[in-house]
Parts: structure tokens; sequence; C-alpha cells
């Protein structure tokens, strides 16, 4: 099926393709991996995993989906042959898979940020433990779960144009204003300086040979950026021939990456000003959700301002990505079975409920789906992609590129990191997340 919709300007691409990196992983996931991984050694490794390993990859996916103007699904198919079918279904399994504890991480957003607004924010650490460890199960995780999925589910049907460019020309712009506010705002707190030193600068080389540590960083680049489950393959299908998709990458990278320190340099003064070390490391969300509302609470009704501001823009960030989740299922839905827009986000969005619900009733089974189907089926879909596009359609590659008006040196240093520096590293980083994976599901040290 031909492609009918397409992005009214490549400003339009960019900051929707932006708003899919931009999301809750930038958030809550920079802060606790980068606290959990020596603070400067996390941030250099995640840097080059970015730089080095995801950009050229995110070329390769962008190139794939405008060259064949397809979905997901049918793409890898279209462009090489039958063979790799299974790794369009593996776009559409991982971005389900992703979506549907996403959206309870969301619901979680959303329920704070309303109980922040009615009932003010949490007295002490005791009671902040207390409402966090009741997000999970129940009929609010449930109902947080369904509106959120519903939200998307509206933007996604009414079109490219009038839904999800429409919502990343506000929503972007929007969300930089209030993150880069809040950054000023922490700044000037008492320990500011100690929270960067602390938990982005300090420096610890051994980290860098840690296995969490490498896990941590190629999860948090390949989950925050969004490359290798289908999303920015499925937006660059609606994108013309004009578009120089290098110059395009290398604006999304930038946006993501500058969210996620932005979102550290809000997360780390507070904690360090209020003596909240300990939270932040303790659980994955610790940083958002128990150390950021306990130390805003001392402040009354500053806080409180504070507080909602971030939620809203977590909210913001968390909807913008997950609409290109969504996108993936139905585009392919579209596609292959020519249905409307409108019945295919009504099916995908129901079974990616129902696929959620394991997650909105039980924390450990959400954090099992986040390491599988946002760390290990991400990354090997990055991996195949590396393959694809840099063995086994370099041609397709080079030329999409070069009617773009691409140089050819760019075009070499792209595909030789396509071919020798990214396949390598992913694969790399692919066994690594697998075994620590299984140690920490075995409890073996």
């Amino acid at each position: 099926m031909a492609v009918k919709e397409h992005w009214r300007s490549n400003l339009g691409f960019v900051l929707a393709a932006s708003g899919s990196a931009v999301g809750l992983g930038n958030l809550w996931g920079f802060a606790y991996r980068a606290s959990q991984g020596g603070g400067g050694a996390f941030l250099l490794l995640y840097l080059l995993i970015v730089l080095v390993v995801c950009l050229p990859v995110l070329v390769a996916e962008m190139v794939l989906g405008r060259s064949t103007g397809q979905s997901p699904l049918l793409a890898p198919g279209t462009a090489a042959d039958q063979r790799w079918r299974p790794l369009g279904w593996l776009f559409v399994v991982a971005a389900c898979g992703i979506l549907a504890f996403y959206a309870v991480l969301m619901g979680w957003t959303g329920t704070t940020l309303i109980h922040a607004l009615i009932d003010g924010l949490p007295k002490n650490e005791a009671e902040a433990t207390a409402f966090y460890d009741g997000l999970s199960g129940g009929r609010s995780a449930l109902l947080g779960q369904g509106i959120s999925l519903l939200l998307t589910a509206c933007v996604v049907a009414a079109g490219i144009r009038g839904g999800i460019e429409r919502l990343s020309r506000w929503g972007l712009p929007l969300l930089f204003v209030m993150l880069i506010g809040l950054v000023i705002w922490a700044g000037r707190l008492p320990d500011a300086v100690s929270g960067y030193n602390t938990f982005l600068l300090h420096w610890d080389a051994a980290y860098l040979f840690d296995l969490t540590t490498i896990r941590h960083a190629f999860e948090q680049a390949f989950f925050s950026i969004g490359t290798g489950i289908g999303c920015i393959l499925c937006y660059s299908a609606y994108l013309d021939r004009r578009a120089r998709l290098p110059r395009e990458a290398v604006a999304i990278v930038g946006m993501d990456t500058a969210v996620g320190l932005l979102a550290g340099m809000v997360t780390f003064p507070i904690v360090m000003s209020f003596g909240l070390i300990d939270l932040v490391g303790s659980r994955p969300l610790g940083a958002i959700f128990i150390a950021l509302p306990t130390g805003l609470s001392s402040l009354g009704g500053v806080g409180l301002a504070v507080a909602v501001i971030f939620f809203v823009l977590a909210y913001i960030a968390g909807i913008t990505s997950a609409v290109s989740l969504l996108e993936v299922p139905v585009a392919s839905l579209m596609d292959a079975l020519g249905w409307n827009r409108s019945k295919a986000v009504c099916l995908s969005a129901t079974l990616i409920f129902i696929l959620g619900l394991p997650a909105a009733t039980s924390t450990p089974v959400l954090w099992w789906m986040a390491s599988v189907f946002g760390g290990v089926l991400l990354v090997l879909g990055g991996l195949l992609l590396c393959v694809l596009m840099g063995w086994v359609l370099p041609s397709r590659f080079q030329e999409d590129l070069s009617q773009s008006g691409s140089s050819p040196l760019l075009r070499r240093i792209l595909l030789l990191a396509l071919r020798w520096v990214s396949p390598p590293v992913v694969a790399l980083g692919l066994v690594i997340s697998v075994v620590d994976l299984v140690r920490s599901w075995t409890g073996a040290s």
C-alpha cells in the first residue's frame, strides 16, 4: 500500500522523531542509570555509544523507511527479500511490548501529578515510599494505563499531520522551555554543584568495564533514541526525498541527549540538597517518584509548583514517545491488510492494553518487560539493521543518501561505521546485556 500521508515539513518530522526519542526514559532512566554507573563513566559510555554506534544505525533506519515508503512490518522484506520479514515482525513485537509497559509508567506519572494537585506532596520519605509502592496494582494503575493509551490512540487516530505532527510542534518546544526553567531553578539550590559532581562528573574508571554499567549505557542509548524498534523507520516512510537524513539524525540525537542531561541537572541538585542520595539508586524510579517529591515538599508552595511542572513535562515526554510506538503496529496493519487508520488504532490499542495488564499489576513483571522488550529486543533490532543496510543493501543506503544531497565522503564514513564499527559493538552490547540479565535473574554474582 502506498503511503498517502506525509509530514507538512521536515521540521515537523524532526520534532516528531525527536519527540519519539525524548521520553520517560530520559527523565527517570538517565538519572537512575547514571547513579548506578559511576556518573562520569556511564556518561562517557553513553555518549560514545550514541555517537559512534546509534547515529549510523539511526540513519540506516531512516533510509530503510524513506526508500521503501512502507511500514516497519513490510519494509525489510520489500527492501531485501522474504528472509528478512522476521525483522519486520521483531519491530512490531518490540514496539508493542515497550508500549505495553510504557503506558503503565505514563499512568504512574499521571497519577502522581493528580495526587500532587489534589493532596499535595508527601511530607516525608516514608509517605513518598508508601505512595510509590501503591502505584502498582489496583484500579488507579489500570485506570492510568487505560487513559494513557486512550490519549495516545486519539493522537494517532488523527493522522500524521493532524495528530502526531501537531502534538510534536507544540509539545516538544513546551517541554524544553519547562525543563530549562527547572534547570535554572535547580541550579540555585545550595548543593547543586555537589549534585553535578557526584552524579554526572564523578569519575571511576573501573565502571567502564562493569557489565551492569555497559548494559545500562546500551539500554539508555538505544531505548532513549528509539532506534531498532521501527518507530523512526515508520516516521521516515512519510518523509520526502529532499530531507538530508544525516542532518536530521544529528538533530534528533542532539535533542534526545540534551533532555537526558537537563533532566539530570534538575534531579541531582534536589537529591543532594535534601539528602536523598540513597533513594536514587535504590529503585529504578526512586529519583522521580520518591526523592524528588520528598525533597520538594519541604519548600511548600514553590516545591509543589516545581513538582507539578516536572510531572507535566514528564507526561508530555511520555505521550510524544507513546504515539510513535503505537504508530508502528497501526501503520503495519494499514499497510499489510489495507485497514483504515481508525480500525487499526482501535485494535492495536486494545491488544496493547491487554498485553500490559501483567505489568500494571506486578512491578517485577514490568521491569522484566522493560529489560526484554526495551533492552534485549531493541538492541537485537539495531544489530540486524546494521547487517541489513550495511552488508545486504549497501547500494540502497548509498543511493538514498546521494539523492538527498549527502556528500560522498559523509556517505563513505557512515557506511564504514555501519559495516565495521556498529555491528561488533552492538553485538558485544547484546551479549553483555543477555549475560548480565541472566546473572541478575538467577542471583549469580
